[in-house]
């Protein structure tokens, strides 16, 4: 695993240290999930934009009312 060393505010900090103590080993954890959520919603927005600019036709879009049962 890589570290990465990063510098927060004192208010940031002050406000991390009340949601993710360091004691508790929950502050590495708490900051790895806020950036993966960041990442995901990143990725979204980029999957979203290219949808925007290049929208399907009613043509090219999938229909569905002859969609079959899925089954695992």
């Amino acid at each position: 695993m890589k570290s990465i060393l990063v510098e927060l505010d004192e208010p940031t900090h002050a406000a991390l240290n009340h949601i993710a103590p360091a004691a508790k080993r929950l502050r590495a954890q708490f900051i790895r999930e806020a950036i993966r959520k960041a990442i995901r919603e990143a990725e979204y927005e980029q999957i979203r934009q290219a949808y925007l600019a290049q929208p399907d036709s009613e043509a090219e879009a999938d229909d569905w009312s002859t969609a079959e049962e899925y089954k695992p």
